[in-house]
């Protein structure tokens, strides 16, 4: 998982000294390949220690392997093609404009795939194989990707239930139970009506997966398998744009490590497929 995209994940929650670090990362990363750790300290103005704590936040040991990290992403950022940066302006001709905007999706895309692990993808697609049935809850923009996941568990085989309504989606969870599974969707991972359902099924056993930004969130905190989306920080217009782009992916990503874990699945799947093929033919 790259250093920046945990960094530009988590930077609206850190500390005064912990904000200082991260802008100098982000803008100098280069600068630490010979700075020791009192060295970063002296140079931005913080306490040694709160450099160690600021590794350690970002899930690393300590500031060596949170330095290696660095240089680890600046290696392969080196590598990479040219990309075409810059907010999408009212002054833009169309062709500008959908460079802008493909390059913003590709590197969400890139951001997304590099915060979420093999292992947390394992743990829901093994929850949701076992699950009696599945609540997939969330709000605005994020209910759309949500019906859309009901949608692909459904060709599964898989009981799926989304309503755009929050109402039900809380009438839904209140009777869930121990078997049950709620698939939680907030790009913040705070949204009130979101969290008030992962609340009402854990109060009753069911188990969790959230779809969030990286981080401490109150969706996150309450989940057994966090997945993750968007972690760029976007203007207002574009972050909208680009959540469901990197929501989507995580959905597809499940959709087809589910197809690859079950062959009751894959059957179900091509009955489905055909069903489709009879009614083109009709």
């Amino acid at each position: 998982m790259s250093a920046f995209a945990k960094i530009k994940a988590v930077q609206s929650s850190l500390s005064a000294s912990e904000s200082k670090l991260a802008a100098f990362t982000l803008e100098s990363p280069s600068a630490l390949r010979d700075l020791s750790s009192q060295q970063l300290a002296s140079t931005v103005g913080v306490s040694q220690s709160s450099v160690v704590k600021f590794a350690q936040k970002l899930g690393y040991r300590g500031y060596p392997a949170f330095k290696l990290s660095v240089i680890d992403a600046l290696n392969k950022k080196a590598h990479q093609s040219a990309r075409l940066h810059g907010e999408i302006t009212l002054e833009d001709d169309f062709n500008d404009m959908a460079d802008k905007l493909l390059a913003g999706k590709i590197n969400v895309l890139s951001e997304t795939r590099n915060l979420n692990e093999k292992a947390a993808f394992a743990q829901a697609v093994r929850k949701l194989l076992d699950a009696q049935r599945i609540l997939i809850a969330g709000i605005g923009g994020s209910a759309l990707v949500a019906k859309d996941l009901s949608y692909k568990l459904q060709k599964l085989g898989l009981h799926a239930i989304a309503d755009s309504d929050s109402h039900i989606q809380l009438a839904n969870a209140a009777t869930f139970n121990v078997g049950d599974v709620v698939v939680a969707i907030s790009e913040s991972g705070s949204t009130h009506e979101v969290t008030r359902v992962v609340k009402e099924a854990r109060r009753h056993g069911s188990s969790v997966i959230s779809i969030t930004r990286y981080g401490k969130t109150p969706i996150t905190q309450l989940a057994d398998v966090n997945l993750y989306s968007v972690a760029e920080s976007e203007p207002t217009r574009l972050s909208s744009i680009h959540a469901r782009t990197a929501q989507n992916l995580v959905i597809d990503l499940l959709f087809i490590a589910l197809i690859q874990a079950s062959e009751l699945g894959r059957d179900t799947l091509s009955r489905t497929n055909q069903a489709f093929q009879r009614l083109r033919k009709s």
